[in-house]
């Protein structure tokens, strides 16, 4: 039989080098920039790095002629706001094109609005305009659970479930579909669609991020705008994080990053009330303790 174009003809007991496919791939390149990106999530990292490693073999043994089916890569990412869901999506969609998997290695980021029409005829152009624009990459469907409507009749979300269960089967080797959402009303979701969950191979759990975790967080989000808590404005923060948590709505890092968007507010307003003194690049870099403690979330405190 004739080799393929690309692949290898060797013996049985011929060693392969898989740390230099690892190498020549240049994913450890992607790995360690998640590391950089996202504090924590250790779970996720080394889910992420066996879904590579899945990859990298299989890409061997097709070179090999050691034929398998396309492995299913279709994927449920659960978790509250702010967990890094759509980051790692976007490193993901890298690993697959860096390994062969996809062509283009794109995220195309959707919700329901982005998928369902409003009236008979409008869901499935608008469905498949999204598949094609996602096709060679990664299609990130936040919120899925919304698609699946039941209580409502005369609602077009079923349709549009039909049609990616369908691009989910016959094209799942230039196509990867990640579902996210709160694990709960995904569950929900997953049980009123058997078909939907039989495609999804993996089922990665975010989990929330701890105060250290946060104000690790907070430090690398000041850095990349250079800018600084001073010792008194880090104890502020710490305490800040631990009241914040107990409130409503709180959506870990994405809270984090509104919380410092308004302390430099706070700053910028501090400092041009003293503008008459002297003021250094220290100053202009620094967010103080009061800087922090202006925030209303010290005094409406739950209970």
């Amino acid at each position: 039989m004739s080799a393929d174009k690309g692949n290898i003809e060797m013996p049985d007991d011929a060693p392969v080098d898989l740390e230099a496919e690892f190498h020549k791939s240049d994913v450890e390149a992607v790995l360690d920039q998640l590391d950089r990106e996202l504090i924590g999530l250790k779970p996720i990292k080394t889910r992420i790095r066996e879904i590579a490693a899945l990859l990298l073999v299989d890409r061997v043994r097709q070179k090999l002629h050691l034929s398998s089916d396309t492995p299913t890569l279709h994927m449920s990412f659960t978790g509250n706001p702010g967990t890094g869901k759509t980051t790692v999506a976007s490193r993901m969609a890298k690993i697959l094109h860096r390994l062969e998997y996809v062509r283009e290695g794109h995220l195309v980021a959707v919700t329901r609005d982005d998928l369902v029409g409003q009236y008979i005829g409008h869901t499935a152009p608008k469905t498949k305009e999204v598949i094609k624009r996602a096709m060679g990459g990664v299609l990130f469907i936040d919120e899925a659970y919304y698609l699946y409507r039941p209580e409502n009749e005369r609602d077009y979300g079923q349709e549009s479930i039909e049609i990616l269960l369908q691009v989910m089967e016959n094209n799942r080797d230039d196509l990867v579909v990640i579902l996210a959402g709160y694990r709960d009303r995904m569950e929900k979701f997953f049980q009123s669609n058997p078909g939907m969950r039989s495609r999804i191979a993996h089922h990665l759990d975010f989990p929330d991020y701890t105060c250290e975790e946060l104000l690790a967080i907070a430090k690398l989000m000041l850095a990349e705008q250079n800018y600084r808590l001073s010792a008194d404005g880090e104890q502020a923060f710490v305490e800040y994080i631990r009241l914040r948590k107990k409130q409503e709505y709180f959506s870990n890092a994405r809270s984090i990053r509104n919380a410092l968007d308004r302390a430099r507010l706070r700053q910028a307003n501090r400092l041009f009330a003293t503008s008459s003194k002297s003021l250094t690049k220290i100053d202009l870099m620094t967010i103080e303790a009061e800087d922090i403690y202006a925030s209303r979330v010290f005094t409406e405190q739950p209970g």
